[in-house]
């Protein structure tokens, strides 16, 4: 069997120290048949040259310069140059297992369905926390999908360590300019597919680092995470008004994390009357 073309989106933007670990990670995957698409996304530092260097390495990574938009644009670039069958983002200061690619497809394939999740861990100084453990495999419908997402059973609503088949979300933009974005772009990929494979190994790994921008001091653009949740949830309770209670949690829980960020900022004082 012809193995399909898939498409890796790595946004790049300020991560010169972390870059070589990821772009090592994907181009040693044990799934060849990869299009590598890096969007520099206008990035101050020496990323742009980073970039250029793997271009020479490897005839299968693609190079995107553009003046800077954020995540979200560099995401949405990405997506409009993608030629794959199948499509799955990477973003440069995190990593994958050597056969992520290779795992998430043969969820697909083994399945029949259009899209896979896999399980992640998050590495921080410290320690490693494997988010799969304890769970199973499991086939969900959309509504079963969307049900553990919201409640992190397994998996999180990051667009990252998931595989989505490129022609059903073509259409769909992550939000220019905002924040959280996967908050309000993650659950409409997942309304276009039907049937789910999940995998609970964890084959994407997230470093959370001192520097990490959750850390850094608070600004307002940080309440995008209430929007965003909000948007999200009150589409979903549209849809499926079972999942009221849960989103209704999910809206609370961005207000906490919010509140959370503020008192641990630098700058804690100019956000009291929030």
């Amino acid at each position: 069997m012809k193995e399909d073309l898939i498409s890796v989106i790595v946004p790049v933007y300020n991560v010169e120290k972390y870059i070589g670990n990821c772009l090592n990670s994907i181009i040693n995957q044990t799934y060849i048949n990869l299009e590598i698409i890096l969007v520099d996304d206008g990035s101050p530092d020496n990323c742009p040259r980073i970039c250029d260097e793997y271009l020479k390495k490897d005839n299968r990574i693609k190079v995107i310069h553009k003046i800077n938009g954020g995540l979200s644009d560099a995401r949405n670039v990405g997506i409009k140059n993608a030629k794959g069958k199948y499509i799955t983002f990477v973003d440069s200061d995190d990593d994958i297992e050597l056969d992520y690619i290779e795992y998430l497809y043969k969820l697909i394939i083994k399945n029949n369905t259009d899209m896979s999740i896999c399980s992640y861990s998050v590495i921080t100084q410290n320690k490693m926390i494997d988010y799969g453990l304890n769970k199973k495999d499991a086939v969900y419908n959309t509504k079963e999908c969307l049900m553990n997402m919201l409640m992190f059973n397994g998996f999180n609503v990051s667009s990252c360590a998931k595989m989505y088949k490129l022609s059903l979300i073509k259409d769909i933009t992550f939000p220019v300019g905002r924040l959280n974005e996967d908050n309000g772009t993650t659950y409409k990929f997942i309304l276009k597919h039907n049937s789910i494979a999940y995998g609970h190994e964890s084959k994407y790994h997230y470093y959370r680092r001192n520097n990490s921008i959750m850390k850094s001091n608070f600004n307002i653009n940080k309440l995008d995470l209430i929007h965003m949740t909000d948007m999200m949830c009150d589409e979903l309770e549209k849809i499926y008004p079972e999942l009221k209670d849960i989103s209704m949690y999910k809206k609370i829980e961005s207000r906490f994390s919010v509140l959370r960020m503020i008192a641990e900022s630098e700058n804690y004082r100019n956000y009291k009357k929030i």
